[in-house]
């Protein structure tokens, strides 16, 4: 038995909220996605990489593949509005078929797994600062303040798709199990600590949980859109 909760906000610094989300336990499918490229871009890509991943998911397509057709869409859509900037977008996407789960993502949106009382990233940001992290050139706590934190190496509508690194990871669903999609702008402001002590209130509904992670990030500053999809299973 699956709960999720959901919410996003555009946070206290900007005018549009460029993320997107989707939720669907009869599908078994998840997803956020995190759109850039200012004015009706961001937006457009992100709702575009949804649509895309949901529509082939229900097709059959494996979500790996699934991802990598919403880049060619994003790519073709902004080549025939013949924009001067190209859209992108991130995406972190969650499957759950029987008692396995598949995660893939693109860009610096994240994946956490609760387990035990532990908190765990499944995912490693397409970033800068964690290209600099992997080389020893600063340390975890040096990227949450480095000036080109929000830089990331890999983004769908944006990498060339001969170069587009697809990340998955696989692993098996048990009892009391969560995991947690959300966008840069939660991360951004809400620490692992904190999100750790927020998923550990087991009196609270998945619901609950992401309301409060998302009053945290505004608490925080709300400098970016807030998209959190926390996924429980019973």
């Amino acid at each position: 038995m699956i709960e999720f909760g959901h919410l996003t906000h555009v946070g206290l610094r900007r005018e549009l909220n460029e993320d997107s989300y989707y939720g669907d336990s009869e599908l078994g499918l998840w997803l956020v996605a995190d759109g850039m490229g200012g004015h009706e871009y961001g937006e457009v890509a992100s709702a575009l990489a949804r649509e895309t991943i949901v529509r082939e998911i229900r097709d059959g397509t494996p979500l790996t593949q699934a991802i990598r057709i919403a880049d060619e869409e994003i790519i073709r859509t902004s080549r025939q509005r013949r924009d001067a900037l190209p859209m992108g977008t991130t995406v972190v996407a969650t499957r759950i078929t029987g008692n396995r789960f598949e995660v893939a993502w693109v860009g610096d949106s994240r994946v956490y797994l609760w387990r035990n009382g532990q908190l765990v990233q499944l995912s490693k940001d397409h970033s800068y600062v964690q290209e600099l992290i992997a080389s020893g050139t600063i340390t975890q706590e040096q990227a949450r303040s480095h000036p080109h934190r929000n830089v990331v190496t890999q983004a769908l509508g944006v990498t060339d798709p001969r170069n587009l690194n697809v990340a998955t990871l696989s692993g098996e669903v048990f009892p009391g199990m969560q995991l947690l999609l959300c966008s840069d702008g939660l991360t951004e402001e809400v620490d692992d600590s904190e999100i750790a002590r927020v998923l550990g209130q087991q009196d609270c509904s998945a619901q609950e949980c992401v309301d409060t992670l998302v009053a945290a990030a505004l608490d925080g500053g709300g400098s970016d859109n807030i998209t959190a999809v926390l996924i429980r299973s019973h």
